[in-house]
């Protein structure tokens, strides 16, 4: 009992501290925070190094450190800034325009890392955007709306889906039929909710949003692309990409299918490792690792299942698909995604054949709330106030709550129609 207190207590504070963002006094940052609580539980909670080892899901670890590799690859090869830049050049039309953009930025989410897209998108779609004299506010925000919408669709969009798909064993391809139709019809609504929310707007000759101080004569700035475009090994990352893909619908392990083609990144004739690794999201994998250890302790006391099963007996089905969504939607908004998905799954029954896939879709979906529901929207908006262009918090929930709202029901009626 008393080792079950100590191991309740750091769990409790840890993801207190994890809700928080930070710990007063200290600059720590979410990762910190999830590894130093893994740490606590080894000295305080009687967690062996073993205990720890075990329950680490190491394939969701290498599966993400594969596709981090993927896509510094292609990052490195100016992919992203070249598709960033085509996009950039078709402002004639904004309407036209924002449903290219957000075809584009929630497709590369699908398959490759969702933050890299809005880090590399946001500063040459800004910066085009504010020489065309047109608000860039609305299209930056749909980037990061359309980034968490298209992550959906697959298990690999992001890092919660690939710890998902990882830890349910979900077929790839089962996955993607499945998604597929609310991540579509959910993209539509968002595209028509921003048109509707933002087109007087968005006509040439308004004023954009600027910060102030923010660089003069925006008219005659060109955006340069954070890397050359190289087309060689561009192709060469887009061929491998399509063969990884490809090879998940088979029944070999995802996590070696990545790594193999990581292996292949590596030895590079054009690329440095350092270079490559060095676009690896190390704080990413760091807060994985030190949360399987917090969620697999928190598991081993058996209160989170005793949890659930008094709240079914109160009239709270957490496996329904309803009482899911709503539980996602809410947690990840409070603790982050990831912590979100990392508790649930230790206590969601997975043998229910649509809570996996629920689960997949609501904490991305959801992430869309508010600036802080996702790195993805912070990434946006960051980047935007380096390219001169202010988004507050305000700006971002105007547009994300609707799109988050649409969104959820679409979800919802899909996993009602389609359990």
């Amino acid at each position: 009992m008393e080792r079950t207190n100590v191991i309740l207590t750091i769990f409790g504070l840890t993801y207190l501290a994890i809700a928080m963002g930070h710990v007063p006094g200290l600059k720590i940052n979410r990762p910190g925070i999830a590894l130093l609580g893994a740490i606590a539980l080894m000295i305080f909670g009687g967690v062996t190094t073993a205990d720890a080892v075990s329950w680490i899901n190491w394939p969701t670890i290498f599966l993400l450190f594969g596709f981090f590799v993927i896509s510094a690859q292609l990052r490195l090869s100016g992919f992203y800034d070249k598709v960033a830049g085509a996009i950039a050049d078709r402002l004639d039309h904004p309407g036209i325009f924002l449903v290219v953009l957000v075809g584009a930025t929630a497709g590369l989410s699908a398959f490759l890392n969702n933050d890299i897209v809005c880090f590399a998108f946001t500063p040459i779609v800004a910066a085009a955007l504010l020489r065309k004299q047109i608000n860039p506010v609305p299209f930056l925000i749909a980037i990061a709306l359309a980034s968490n919408l298209g992550a959906a669709a697959t298990l690999v969009g992001n890092a919660q889906n690939i710890m998902i798909g990882q830890i349910a064993h979900l077929s790839f391809g089962h996955y993607l039929i499945w998604s597929i139709v609310p991540v579509l019809v959910s993209l539509a609504a968002a595209s028509g909710i921003i048109w509707l929310m933002s087109r007087n707007h968005l006509q040439p000759g308004r004023p954009a949003k600027q910060d102030e101080g923010a660089s003069e004569n925006h008219e005659n700035e060109s955006p340069q692309p954070a890397y050359p475009f190289n087309k060689i090994h561009t192709i060469k990352g887009l061929i491998i990409l399509v063969a990884v893909i490809g090879l998940f619908f088979s029944p070999a392990p995802r996590e070696i299918i990545a790594l193999a083609a990581a292996g292949i990144h590596l030895a590079s004739t054009k690329f440095r490792t350092d270079d490559l690794l060095g676009l690896v999201d190390w704080p990413i994998l760091v807060l994985f690792m030190g949360l399987f250890v917090v969620a697999g302790a928190f598991q081993s006391t058996g209160c989170g299942q005793q949890a659930v099963h008094g709240l079914a007996q109160s009239g709270f089905n957490l496996n329904s698909p309803g009482n899911l969504v709503l539980t996602t939607t809410v947690l990840s908004n409070l603790i982050s995604n990831s912590a979100a998905v990392m508790l649930l799954l230790k206590v969601v029954n997975l043998g229910q054949p649509v809570a996996p896939y629920v689960l997949g879709l609501a904490n991305s979906f959801g992430g869309n709330l508010i600036v802080i529901g996702s790195v993805a929207n912070i990434i946006v908006v960051q980047q935007a106030r380096e390219a001169g262009v202010k988004i507050g918090f305000w700006d971002f929930a105007r547009l994300g709550i609707p799109v988050t709202l649409a969104a959820l029901a679409i979800l919802f009626g899909w996993a009602v129609l389609i359990p």
